[in-house]
C-alpha cells in the first residue's frame, strides 16, 4: 500500500498571513532553486550579483515578518557547516574561489533556504515533491524526520528541565561531560522511539 503522510502539530509552522506566505509553494521553491544555482555558478564575489540579492532577501524577510535576528541565529547555529566549507576553500589550489567567497556563498545560500523554510509550510514542500514524481518512500521519510524532529526537541528540553530542577550547578570542567551524557541518553531514547514507531506502523499494515 502507498505510505501515508503523518499529521503535523500546529507549532511546527505557525500560521502567517503575509503576502509572501500566500505565494504558491511552487513559485517559492523555484525561486529559491534559481538563487541557489546562481550563487553556485558565481566564480567569485560580484557586487552586481550579491548586493541586489542581499537587498532582495532583506526586503523579502521584512515583507514576510521574519526578523533578521531570527535569520542570524539560524545562521549562527549552522556556523560549523559554514566553517567546514571555508576550510575546504582554504585548501583549494590557486585559481579557485577563496575561503572568503565560499563563506559569503554559504551564508547567502543558508539565508535563502531559511527564508523559504519560514514562509513555506513543510507539507506544501512535500506536495510539490509529489507533483515532481519524487519517490513516495523518500517523501514519507522526509515527513517522518520533520515530524519527529520536534518530538526529540521536546524530549531534550524535558531532560534539561529535569537536570535544572535538581539545582545542580556543574563546574565548567564537567559541563561538557554532562552535555555529552544528555546527547547519549537522547540518542538511546530516539532509537527506542523509532523502534516502537516502526512496529506500530507495521501493525497498521504499512509497507
Amino acid at each position: 500500500m502507498r505510505p501515508r503522510l503523518p499529521l503535523y502539530p500546529d507549532h511546527c509552522h505557525p500560521p502567517r498571513h503575509t503576502a509572501v506566505h500566500r505565494w504558491p509553494a511552487e513559485y517559492k521553491l523555484a525561486g529559491a532553486a534559481v538563487v541557489l544555482v546562481g550563487i553556485a555558478l558565481q566564480p567569485g564575489f560580484s557586487p552586481f550579483w550579491f548586493l541586489p540579492l542581499w537587498a532582495g532577501l532583506v526586503a523579502l524577510g521584512r515583507a514576510a515578518g521574519v526578523p533578521f535576528a531570527l535569520v542570524l541565529r539560524r545562521i549562527l547555529w549552522l556556523s560549523p557547516l559554514i566553517a567546514g566549507v571555508a576550510l575546504a576553500g582554504a585548501w583549494q589550489p590557486a585559481g579557485g574561489p577563496g575561503w572568503q567567497v565560499l563563506t559569503l556563498k554559504s551564508i547567502t545560500s543558508l539565508w535563502t533556504v531559511i527564508l523559504m523554510a519560514h514562509t513555506t509550510p513543510f507539507p506544501e514542500v512535500l506536495r510539490v515533491l509529489r507533483r515532481l514524481r519524487v519517490p513516495h518512500l523518500l517523501i514519507t521519510t522526509l515527513a517522518l524526520m520533520h515530524r519527529y524532529l520536534f518530538v526529540l526537541t521536546q524530549e531534550a528540553e524535558r531532560m534539561q528541565r529535569a537536570r535544572a530542577a535538581r539545582t545542580f550547578q556543574p563546574r565548567a570542567t564537567r559541563l561538557w561531560r554532562l552535555q555529552a551524557s544528555v546527547v547519549a541518553r537522547l540518542f538511546i531514547r530516539a532509537s527506542e522511539r523509532a523502534t516502537r514507531i516502526y512496529q506500530a506502523m507495521l501493525a497498521r499494515g504499512w509497507s
